[in-house]
């Protein structure tokens, strides 16, 4: 699965939960801060599951959020690596 990774733009956000809404992955949920208007912005819940779609994006009114795919694969634990072929 591709790997990404979400920025919010607080201040910017209505609190209109679209990215929530639209959000495949289940990435994203309305914090209970408030922003200086007085709005609950998204945080994103489970960053890992984020596959950097940026429907978030296509859907926010206010260009307050977008995905971004990320190039850097997980990196994998010393257990996970495959044994070299010595022989």
């Amino acid at each position: 699965m591709a790997r990404g990774s979400v920025s919010i733009v607080v201040e910017r956000c209505k609190a209109c939960g679209f990215c929530v809404e639209f959000c495949p992955s289940k990435v994203l949920a309305l914090s209970s801060a408030f922003n200086s208007k007085g709005y609950h912005p998204p945080h994103a819940v489970t960053p890992e599951k984020c596959s950097g779609c940026d429907l978030c994006g296509m859907y926010c009114p206010d260009f307050a959020i977008h995905g971004f795919r990320t190039d850097k694969p997980a990196a994998k634990s010393e257990t996970e690596k495959e044994p070299d072929d010595a022989c």
